[in-house]
């Protein structure tokens, strides 16, 4: 019981953190184009508290996941027009006022990703992030085939390996059924490519597919060497979302490996088991994912604030704000309806 109250707690600080420094970003920057903020919210669902400073309310909410930022002119239907005077509306503002306000959300937390990276390098040590093999599984495919300690992987199945982490990602996705091509340089500086297919390992009613390949990272320390983690790690971690949501569009990863509020409960638990050190870093690894994810042009998305923004710049006029509302709204509900579906799916890997 007192282990589960623990993950529960975790769980709140790790997403609470997140998602304050998100809103923050929204919220400082309409405080300076001097648009009215109703109200300043961490969490969801039914107000628990709240206090009023100037015009804006802050308030926590029953349901401790999300939270809000809500702006004068935002949801023209729930205004109050008499109330608000135009000129501290979020449409009365320009393009670049604007621009920034949806930007900073996202932008905060790339920032809170970057800070802390380099917290991390400097206390504990930052890690190098070449792709070379330090070690093979006995018995396992890359040894049969030949891969040895001290290989450095420059390609899988085609794709391009500059760090260690793009050889993960590559070979997570690789095909379980067939051979896959992993092109490596050998220490006597020869290319060679191999044909592999992995292993699969029932472990605990888990299933899994293994090369037994192992990438460990050798340990760095000092202020440059923290920064070219801090810079490295958030390049490599980005890099990996991108092509995430390639290979989710192009079908080779399913809605299935998503995770959402459910899901990431679990990894939290795990993490805070296994240090404060685990903790930070995924708290910096899911911000980074929130910003990303917040920046993809959709509906409902500040990507799709910012795409309508763009657009006026280049029509000279902007959309009707009754449309954009209308759009943002199918957006946000198509959006509830994939978090469901993401929900449901971590509920049945729990059992």
């Amino acid at each position: 019981m007192l282990g589960v109250l623990w993950n529960l707690l975790m769980f709140v600080i790790v997403l609470g953190v997140i998602v304050f420094i998100h809103e923050l970003g929204h919220f400082t920057w309409a405080k300076i184009a001097g648009v009215y903020v109703y109200e300043f919210a961490l969490g969801m669902g039914p107000k628990l508290y709240g206090k009023k400073i100037g015009e804006t309310e802050y308030t926590i909410r029953l349901i401790p996941i999300g939270g809000f930022c809500s702006m004068a002119g935002e949801d023209l239907e729930a205004d109050d027009q008499e109330k608000i005077p135009k000129e501290k509306r979020l449409q009365s503002k320009n393009c670049w006022q604007r621009f920034l306000i949806m930007f900073f959300g996202p932008g905060n937390n790339f920032i809170l990703t970057l800070v802390l990276l380099l917290f991390i390098g400097l206390v504990w040590g930052g890690t190098t992030m070449n792709p070379v093999v330090s070690s093979v599984m006995e018995d396992f495919p890359a040894q049969k085939v030949g891969i040895s300690k001290g290989d450095k992987i420059l390609e899988v199945n085609g794709y391009k390996v500059k760090t260690s982490d793009d050889a993960s990602l590559y070979l997570a996705i690789a095909d379980t059924k067939n051979e896959n091509s992993i092109k490596v340089l050998k220490p006597n500086g020869y290319e060679m490519t191999y044909k592999v297919k992995p292993k699969k390992v029932k472990e605990n009613g888990n299933t899994g597919y293994y090369f037994g390949i192992t990438m460990k990272q050798k340990k760095t320390h000092g202020i440059v060497n923290s920064l070219k983690y801090m810079g490295g790690k958030f390049c490599s971690l980005l890099k990996q979302m991108v092509l995430t949501l390639k290979f989710l569009f192009t079908g080779k990863i399913g809605l299935g490996q998503l995770s959402g509020p459910v899901g990431i409960y679990s990894v939290v638990g795990e993490q805070s088991r296994a240090g404060i050190q685990n903790i930070l870093f995924l708290i910096a690894y899911l911000s980074l994912n929130v910003g990303f994810l917040n920046l993809i042009p959709l509906p409902a998305f500040d990507g799709g604030h910012i795409l309508f923004i763009i657009i006026e710049m280049i029509r000279r006029k902007p959309v009707s704000p009754e449309l954009e509302n209308k759009i943002h709204m199918i957006g946000l509900i198509l959006l509830m309806g994939l978090m469901l579906i993401v929900t449901i799916n971590d509920i049945i890997k729990l059992f």
